[in-house]
């Protein structure tokens, strides 16, 4: 297999079962695994059931720890961390995998999404139609390649979910994630990527659903306020400081479309 999902799971999330069984519906099979730095009975009974591993982290615990450690465990080429409250479209890996094994330089690929409220997918929030705005020029394949447009697409905000990116680890080193972000150690890490020749592929077919409820870590962050001023050191590496404030505030606007 070319492929891996790490399914990175903490404490015992109701929605679990679902997204095993999103990834175990794939039209192509994956490795699958969960890594885990809370290891619990709930986790590994539903672990069991589905026949998947649980690799636990018994270093520092958190959320780019988790990320960071699920891939160091993968042995494949391409790995997707898969969030533990979230499902994929069954067609998600055979059209990310089929479209970066065209060619041997690719970064990240990624595809656009719905969002899952209340049981429901919705696929056009005020964020979402601001995601595939920002976007745009990535629906030119030619511009797959290009440094400058992809960082004028994250200079703008970050309009990719990161549980629908797939990495190439042959092109991509390990660690991926920094410490020290709360919101934006996605963001973080695309900026980082950005730098390196190579392709950010996007598919633009929402081919995976992003949960939003009201014990999500996204919703969370935005209710502490924590992404605001994560959100405006990210701008910084783009702008000076005037403009970054001015973005930020538009940018702070439209993100209250995740609340509950």
């Amino acid at each position: 297999m070319k492929h891996t999902f790490v399914i990175c799971a903490y404490k015992e999330s109701a929605f679990l079962e679902e997204c095993i069984l999103s990834l175990k519906k794939q039209t192509v099979r994956s490795n699958i695994f969960i890594a885990t730095s809370t290891p619990n009975k709930y986790i590994e009974d539903i672990a069991e059931k589905y026949g998947i591993v649980v690799m636990a982290n018994q270093g520092q615990g958190g959320i780019t720890q988790d990320w960071n450690f699920g891939l160091s465990k993968v042995k494949t080429r391409y790995a997707t961390v898969a969030h533990q409250d979230d499902i994929y479209e069954p067609e998600y890996a055979e059209k990310i995998i089929k479209e970066m094994a065209k060619s041997d330089n690719s970064i990240i690929a990624f595809s656009d999404y719905s969002e899952l409220r209340n049981g429901e997918k919705i696929h056009d929030t005020t964020m979402l139609k601001i995601k595939r705005i920002m976007l745009l020029p990535l629906r030119i394949k030619a511009f797959w390649k290009s440094k400058f447009i992809r960082r004028r697409v994250l200079s703008m905000g970050d309009p990719i979910c990161c549980p629908a990116v797939t990495f190439d680890l042959e092109n991509v080193k390990r660690p991926i994630f920094a410490d020290g972000f709360r919101s934006c150690e996605d963001w973080e890490a695309w900026e980082k990527l950005s730098r390196l020749k190579g392709k950010f592929i996007y598919i633009n077919e929402p081919l995976m659903c992003h949960r939003i409820h009201e014990e999500s870590a996204t919703t969370a962050i935005i209710h502490d306020n924590a992404r605001v001023q994560e959100n405006y050191i990210m701008y910084c590496k783009f702008w000076p400081k005037p403009i970054a404030k001015l973005i930020n505030h538009f940018y702070t606007k439209s993100e209250k479309s995740n609340e509950i």
